[in-house]
């Protein structure tokens, strides 16, 4: 009788030390230009192809697809992916929810190592996937650096995190009782990021929600899931159990709905618009037949920032970091400064400066690296 053998698990190896922000990548040097213009080079070639949804490890091919276009070139097809319906929400929650009986199970130390993985292979290919970012959601090389940064600092940070909250602690013993206090899986989570940071946002959410036991079904943004395609597949190169992540781009009107309604979804992680944020906060807090729990949500929904520039202020620097932080990424940040409240006696020499260095902002293909790209989609 032929024997089945269970998959290898990767060796268990945990990073050493405190945790430390990734280094941001300095264009000034010809060899980091370089290996980005290669990175350019070689992400072109790739531009075009076909993604699968990803439910329960299996390849599921639809009817309907979603184009990803490139927004500073919109007849450049970045991606083609599989759209799913209503009717995929069942089996991909049911996939999350059998990956989960094992995946809750598994020690803490092999999901974070599994996590710090992660990490290190994005280091590798970082610059492959800061040109991901530059085709799909149209960042100059620094936005699309520090989104990718921002990612491996994720991978970094929670897996430390995950290790710290595993222990056990007994603060408050009382006469007659045994009390311990530890953290648990909750279950299956809808993770539903923005397009603007689609693979820091995307990933966060994601890898948060599995280093701690919990499994998910992860619905990108329709204006970026390639690089949520190409991030699942770094996930399951690293060992990632199938039916941990389920990949299933859709309409939020139709998938999403039915993701955040479905009895079986133990809570909503989204970062987005206030409008959506509040209906899902509305769906979830109903309680349909056959749920056993009040869902949790986790909800982002932007921001109104302001810069203060006082009088005694560095007038050069508060204009460079109001100018970086408006326009930086064409402003499509909930962090971007909105307004700047601006001291009286200096307000028109600092208006003076800033229309200066606002008018020597260059605009073009973020390929070539200029301070503005185009902005997501002809509706923004």
């Amino acid at each position: 009788m032929a024997t089945i053998e269970a998959p290898v698990r990767p060796a268990i190896r945990l990073h050493e030390g405190r945790f430390e922000n990734e280094w941001l990548v300095d264009f000034t040097k010809e060899d980091n230009a370089r290996k980005m213009r290669a990175a350019i080079d070689k992400v072109r070639g790739q531009l075009g192809r076909e993604y699968d949804l990803i439910i329960g490890g299996k390849r599921i091919k639809t009817q309907e697809k979603i184009q990803s276009l490139n927004p500073a070139k919109p007849s450049q097809v970045v991606g083609i992916h599989q759209k799913a319906g209503r009717e995929h929400a069942e089996p991909a929650l049911q996939a999350a929810l059998r990956a989960f009986e094992s995946w809750s199970r598994t020690s803490v130390e092999e999901r974070a190592s599994l996590v710090f993985r992660v990490g290190d292979m994005l280091r590798e290919r970082k610059f492959e996937f800061m040109a991901w970012l530059v085709f799909e959601v149209s960042k100059n090389w620094a936005e699309a650096d520090g989104d990718i940064a921002e990612t491996i600092d994720f991978c970094e940070y929670y897996s430390r995190e995950a290790l710290r909250l595993s222990k056990v602690t007994a603060d408050a013993q009382l006469h007659g009782e045994r009390d311990s206090l530890f953290y648990i899986p909750l279950g299956v989570g809808a993770v539903i990021p923005p397009w603007n940071f689609p693979c820091a946002i995307m990933a966060g959410l994601t890898l948060a929600s599995i280093v701690s036991g919990n499994t998910v079904v992860l619905k990108p943004s329709s204006d970026s899931p390639t690089i949520a395609a190409k991030f699942v597949e770094l996930l399951e190169e690293a060992g990632v159990p199938e039916g941990v992540v389920n990949f299933c781009p859709g309409s939020g009107s139709t998938f999403g709905n039915a993701l955040v309604g479905h009895p079986k979804t133990r809570y909503i992680a989204f970062t987005g618009s206030r409008e959506v944020g509040l209906d899902i906060n509305k769906r979830a807090a109903e309680v349909p037949q056959n749920q056993i729990w009040i869902k949790r949500t986790i909800l982002e929904m932007g921001g109104k920032d302001a810069i203060i520039v006082d009088a005694d202020a560095d007038l050069d620097a508060a204009v460079e970091g109001v100018a970086l932080s408006a326009f930086g990424f064409q402003g499509q940040k909930c962090s971007a400064c909105s307004r700047a409240i601006v001291d009286e006696r200096i307000y028109d020499k600092f208006l003076d400066r800033l229309k200066a260095r606002v008018e020597k902002i260059t605009v073009g293909d973020p390929a070539d690296n200029p301070n503005m790209g185009a902005v997501i989609n002809e509706g923004s």
